[in-house]
């Protein structure tokens, strides 16, 4: 009898999280997200409120793009600090400061490894920014770092079904996301935020919220977030004319199927996780 021994399968390599990170921020850099970013507003608003910034208090905003949360800190009177890995998105954030006579401070930093002392912060905040870190678990740990025990957490993340998340999903059946790294949607779901912050909180609160993204049509909307949004701008860039076409049409598709305009104008409510944390 020839006795058979199995040869046990190597342990899958660990992404390359260096690698990722560079092309997200090519990506992110990449057409203009201030022009999406902005109508976003309403969210990082209704953020501030449910995490109830208050005046005096030190506020991160972590991974804040074009500063939607910074803003709404800002306006509320607290001390701001307004962190981003890609410089593009900090300039963008810091012009619309200037603009409503905003003292914020904007400083160039990795979500997943944040440049501050253990317990900087009162409050950390992060309008769909945050979630996009290839590291859950370290992202995660450092925005609990840096805040104080009793201090608070607010985040807005996409949900899986909901439109951005099934949006995310289309993108990848046609341009493959990286290998290893898991969907940033999961940081919409309870389950998953439970798991990153559960040890070292004391509280979290989960709501669910819609923000409805308006634009004159499907086709518009699109054409916007193909020139714009770093990511779709990326995939169409990165497919030949007929897959871009099969994309579109896709797109267009879960446009059509969401929207509750009426002929009178696209209006394509998405869900999010509106999530408050406060520090153990």
């Amino acid at each position: 009898m020839t006795s058979i021994t199995a040869t046990p399968e190597k342990p899958a390599a660990a992404p390359d999280y260096a690698a990722i990170k560079q092309r997200q921020q090519a990506t992110w850099a990449s057409g203009d997200y201030t022009i999406v970013g902005t109508t976003l507003q309403i969210v990082g608003e209704t953020l501030a409120e449910a995490v109830d910034v208050r005046a005096g208090e030190r506020v991160l905003d972590v991974a804040a793009g074009n500063g939607n949360a910074t803003l709404a800190a800002a306006r509320r009177f607290a001390d701001v600090t307004s962190t981003d890995y890609v410089q593009a998105l900090l300039d963008k954030g810091r012009g619309r400061a200037k603009a409503e006579g905003l003292d914020v401070h904007f400083e160039v930093a990795d979500a997943e490894a944040l440049p501050y002392e253990a317990g900087s912060f009162d409050v950390a905040l992060s309008t769909f920014g945050v979630m996009f870190a290839p590291d859950h678990a370290s992202a995660a740990r450092e925005t609990l770092r840096v805040v104080r025990p009793g201090g608070r957490i607010g985040m807005a993340n996409w949900t899986p079904d909901g439109f951005i998340g099934r949006l995310f999903k289309i993108i990848g059946t046609h341009v493959a996301p990286p290998a290893g790294v898991r969907s940033p949607a999961l940081w919409g779901t309870e389950a998953h935020l439970v798991s990153l912050f559960g040890p070292r909180a004391s509280n979290i609160q989960v709501e669910r919220k819609m923000f409805s993204f308006r634009y004159r049509s499907a086709a518009h909307f699109v054409q916007v977030f193909r020139d714009f949004y770093g990511p779709t701008h990326k995939a169409f860039g990165a497919l030949e004319a007929g897959k871009q076409a099969a994309l579109e049409r896709d797109i267009l598709a879960l446009l059509n199927e969401l929207d509750v305009g009426k002929g009178r104008g696209l209006v394509v409510p998405s869900e999010y996780a509106e999530t408050v944390i406060t520090v153990g």
